[in-house]
């Protein structure tokens, strides 16, 4: 009779070769040829890292550049937006939560405990680097005025990615209590899925995020700069160095407008170009956006993309999916198991510990 550990730990293996190669042609592929910003690339190959040939995939579907200059009309439908925000929040929650994952797991902390710290990190660095410190130039310039802007979308994003991740993560490691240690791949193959459905159900919150203009979604250095700003400023910022600067490139254009993924963000607020053509009434200029031809056509109204009550409805829904993911766990596995839980003597590898009822 086939041993079900063995294929389980046969198909890890091969999840992760696939996976490797996912993220070697996903890396190769932001940093030679998609003229993604930075942070995107770093959030792109993180993600494939924990979500493998999926992540690829997607990667491939919603932002590799198709042909040269096409990148910035490519990205630009709103389902390509959500995806570009919910890969950018999954890339700084995700690698927060599985790094608390292997402290604590690494411990021996209960998992009630565990799942305390996982949120605490996750949420901490997806705000506090992947957001405000990474994103500060598109927020502003400003690091604490990133981090004003940033809290909100980023809190419901992060219970989002926990409402789908904290199920997944307490009943595979109540059924094997390997997948709690570092050290197994079980443990690897646990966070991988735990972080693929996170990032399924943080995505349709992501598309609404992004339509509201409480969050940014995909661009091109051609339009937003390496940072998310004016490529002009980078390129002053660099003469005034002393260093070379880089040549200019060029935007995508399509008739008298550019084509283009204007940032999306709460910072519309610039003087409005009533003149651009295509500008609708009432339209402002994105920041860094100011005196280039054609790009008031792609900034977003000044007017909140979303009322009070939407936004406070948006965030009962956030927290109403957490508990419901807690409530699974609680009711499918154990929340006061721990990684260093004494095994009864004879007890076979992989069987709960001593004391502990095995869940069928």
């Amino acid at each position: 009779m086939r041993d079900p550990g063995r294929v389980i730990d046969a198909a890890l293996l091969a999840w992760f070769a696939l996976t490797a190669l996912s993220a070697a042609y996903v890396a190769w592929d932001a940093w030679q040829r998609t003229p993604e910003m930075t942070v995107m690339k770093w959030g792109w190959l993180l993600v494939t890292l924990y979500t493998g040939p999926v992540g690829a995939a997607v990667y491939v579907l919603s932002c590799q550049e198709p042909a040269p200059g096409t990148h910035e009309a490519f990205v630009k439908p709103l389902w390509k937006q959500g995806l570009g925000s919910t890969i950018h929040c999954l890339a700084g929650d995700a690698t927060g939560v599985i790094v608390a994952a292997a402290v604590t797991g690494t411990l021996g902390l209960r998992m009630w405990q565990d799942l305390i710290g996982e949120y605490a990190f996750g949420f901490g660095f997806g705000l506090f680097v992947f957001q405000a410190l990474f994103m500060r130039d598109m927020l502003g310039g400003s690091y604490a005025r990133a981090l004003r802007l940033a809290f909100l979308p980023e809190w419901l994003s992060m219970n989002a990615v926990m409402a789908g991740m904290v199920p997944v993560m307490v009943v595979l490691m109540s059924r094997d209590m390997r997948a709690m240690k570092p050290t197994s791949s079980r443990f690897w193959g646990v966070m991988a899925l735990a972080a693929l459905v996170g990032g399924v159900l943080a995505y349709p919150l992501n598309v609404w995020l992004v339509a509201a203009r409480l969050k940014h979604g995909m661009g091109t250095v051609r339009v937003l700069g390496e940072g998310g700003h004016d490529p002009a400023a980078e390129r002053r910022t660099t003469e005034a160095a002393g260093e070379p600067a880089a040549a200019p490139m060029p935007a995508m254009h399509h008739g008298a407008d550019v084509v283009a993924a204007a940032p999306v963000s709460t910072l519309a607020t610039a003087a409005p170009a009533p003149n651009a053509p295509g500008t609708a009434a009432g339209a402002a200029e994105t920041p860094g956006m100011a005196g280039r031809p054609g790009m008031a056509a792609m900034a977003m109204p000044a007017t909140p993309g979303a009322t009070r009550a939407q936004i406070v409805a948006v965030t009962v829904l956030s927290l109403l999916a957490l508990a419901a993911g807690v409530l699974l766990a609680a009711l499918y596995g154990d929340l006061t198991m721990r990684a260093a839980m004494p095994m009864a003597p004879g007890t076979p590898a992989g069987a709960a510990p001593h004391g502990m009822p095995m869940r069928m």
